[in-house]
């Protein structure tokens, strides 16, 4: 982790945690590749944020619905930069519908973007610091979902278990290489995704959860950096669970 010019990739940058997590990263010196999916102007906005702090910014487009093709986007980036150091793979999808009414094809296309696609990524990210010979971090963006299920969610919570069990697997073959791996999973972050404004984050406003209130971004991406720094050296394979405390209610989940 040495180079001077370190690069982190972080996918779905665009916008909510992953934009927090590229300025976090580009504020400790990375240069930073940023992918979008359907908002390129909040990529070029996401973009011209973290030159303004100094940091070189590439931007391109991963659909990772189309896959194997959609990931060489990653290929492509890391061409660009000539290295990589960093890799949070923070895209995803998600649909709810009751367990008995889900069809086949939409439980395979949350899998295809939560599972295959950040597979993908992270084997291209990691083929490339195996070579590079300098280890390297690979952060999968979960949800508190990793753990407890998310109800008429079948397939969003069997995705980011299945996400959480790729992490470790992942940590223990990359670990001989000095490539660390681990998994955040948020509980309720004030994002475009989840319909919610930070300036909404109010305590009191969600009373089920014990700290009452929803997540910043911020409160995720220092995370993030911490994992991708160098005082983070001992820690691979561990899944951290950032909620408000959800875990220790779950209040979606009543006993029937």
């Amino acid at each position: 982790m040495g180079s001077k010019n370190k690069v982190a990739i972080v996918t779905a940058s665009d916008s909510g945690i992953g934009k927090q997590c590229a300025l976090v990263l580009a504020k400790q010196g990375f240069d930073i590749g940023i992918t979008w999916h359907s908002d390129e102007e909040g990529a070029k906005k996401a973009a011209s944020e973290v030159e303004a702090l100094g940091r070189r910014a590439e931007i391109i487009q991963l659909d990772l619905g189309h896959l194997p093709e959609g990931a060489e986007a990653i290929s492509t980036l890391i061409e660009r930069f000539g290295r990589l150091d960093v890799l949070v793979n923070n895209a995803g999808a998600m649909s709810k519908a009751p367990f008995l009414e889900v069809e086949f094809k939409d439980w395979r296309s949350i899998f295809t973007v939560d599972v295959d696609g950040a597979f993908l990524c992270s084997q291209i990210a990691a083929r490339k610091m195996v070579e590079q010979g300098e280890g390297g971090r690979i952060v999968n963006i979960t949800s508190v979902h990793e753990h407890t299920p998310l109800p008429e969610a079948s397939a969003y919570t069997a995705a980011k278990h299945a996400l959480g069990g790729l992490t470790k697997s992942m940590a223990v073959e990359l670990v001989d290489h000095h490539i660390l791996v681990n998994s955040v999973a948020p509980g309720a972050i004030a994002t475009p995704m989840n319909n919610m404004e930070e300036d909404e984050v109010q305590e009191g406003s969600m009373p089920n959860i014990p700290l009452t209130r929803a997540g910043k971004t911020q409160e995720i991406a220092s995370l993030v950096g911490w994992l991708c720094s160098a005082d983070a050296t001992y820690t691979t394979g561990q899944s951290f669970i950032v909620d408000g405390g959800f875990m220790l209610s779950n209040p979606q989940v009543k006993a029937q």
